[in-house]
């Protein structure tokens, strides 16, 4: 492959943290420090560790965690000789606070999240981590809801705030392989820091898409073991990994033992096959929030409605992360208005 950079591949495991939405945040300090020493020995670069939601997300709002995540990141820190622990945190929900207290427990890299366009709520975490000694990076989530002219308006305000790399972040797994093309080079061509891509598999284009983007110079790329993610989950690492080999492109990762990790370890954890159903499928159809899964069908559940229709119409709203609270409104909404159709 020809990639437009010579900058090395960085692969961050997100199932410790994209899969919390996945065990409904009920990961146990036992399970993480497994997964975690297990990928740290088979030569995982970054483990992401904290609630779904990221730093700050155990609420009513976003779902309780089981463990104290700042236990989790403690236990993950404690188990790993070489890979580096990361953590997300969405400014409105995590807070300086936790972000220090992370640092203070070992996590080396945050990557700050934000809507695809509003970029500026980042400055002062990213200004933070960088003050810190951390790795920063910025995280543009729903990226597919902006024009690339837009997201490359947002990347450089991150870039302006002391990001090291900034991600186009597939949160609904939308983006269409062309699309990726397009966002990558412009952000390529923009910015002097790296670039990276969070794909989500809804549409069954996780991995294909992930490939595009190192074709055009991305070189920061995001995996979950087993597909343990939000949705149908991300780019499955194991996969991830053994098409890149065959491409001609080793990340000195042990793959045999990647598989091992998913079959005998993260597998056995998933309460739920994580496959491309009705449910994850309308979730990239219709361009929704991947953690907006579980809530839509719990609320279809409870006003007896289709949660493809709840997730349609939360679509058409362009509803964004952080807006679980109107889920319920939405369904509310449509089950009053099928009554008076009746």
């Amino acid at each position: 492959m020809n990639r437009k950079s010579e900058r090395p591949i960085k692969i961050t495991e997100v199932c410790l943290r994209d899969g919390s939405h996945v065990m409904q945040h009920q990961f146990t300090e036992d399970q993480v420090r497994r997964v975690a020493r297990e990928l740290d020995d088979a030569g995982m670069h970054y483990i992401e560790v904290s609630h779904g939601d990221g730093l700050g997300g155990s609420t009513l709002q976003y779902g309780k965690s089981f463990v104290d995540e700042m236990k989790l990141i403690e236990a993950a820190v404690d188990e790993c000789k070489q890979a580096t622990v990361a953590v997300l945190l969405l400014p409105g929900i995590g807070t300086v606070h936790e972000l220090k207290q992370a640092h203070t427990l070992g996590a080396g890299l945050v990557r700050v999240a934000t809507h695809v366009t509003e970029a500026d709520v980042s400055a002062q975490h990213i200004s933070m981590a960088c003050e810190l000694g951390m790795e920063a990076i910025g995280f543009l989530m729903m990226a597919h809801m902006a024009s690339t002219e837009k997201l490359v308006e947002q990347a450089k305000l991150m870039e302006s705030y002391g990001a090291q790399a900034v991600y186009v972040t597939d949160s609904a797994g939308a983006i269409l392989p062309h699309e990726v093309h397009e966002k990558i080079s412009a952000l390529k061509e923009s910015l002097s820091i790296e670039i990276g891509f969070h794909a989500h598999n809804n549409l069954s284009l996780a991995v294909a898409n992930t490939i595009a983007a190192l074709e055009e110079g991305a070189t920061r790329i995001d995996g979950s073991v087993r597909c343990l993610g939000a949705g149908a989950g991300n780019a499955q690492t194991e996969v991830l990994l053994s098409v890149l080999d065959r491409m001609g492109i080793n990340l000195g990762i042990d793959i045999y033992k990647m598989m091992d990790i998913a079959e005998h370890t993260v597998g056995p954890l998933i309460p739920r096959p994580q496959e491309i159903n009705k449910g994850s499928l309308i979730l990239g159809y219709a361009g929704v929030y991947s953690s907006f899964l579980l809530h839509a069908e719990r609320a279809g559940q409870r006003f007896g409605l289709d949660s493809r229709d709840i997730l349609l119409e939360l679509g058409k709203m362009k509803v964004v992360g952080g807006q679980e609270d109107m889920i319920l409104d939405v369904a509310a909404q449509l089950a009053k208005a099928r009554k008076l159709e009746v």
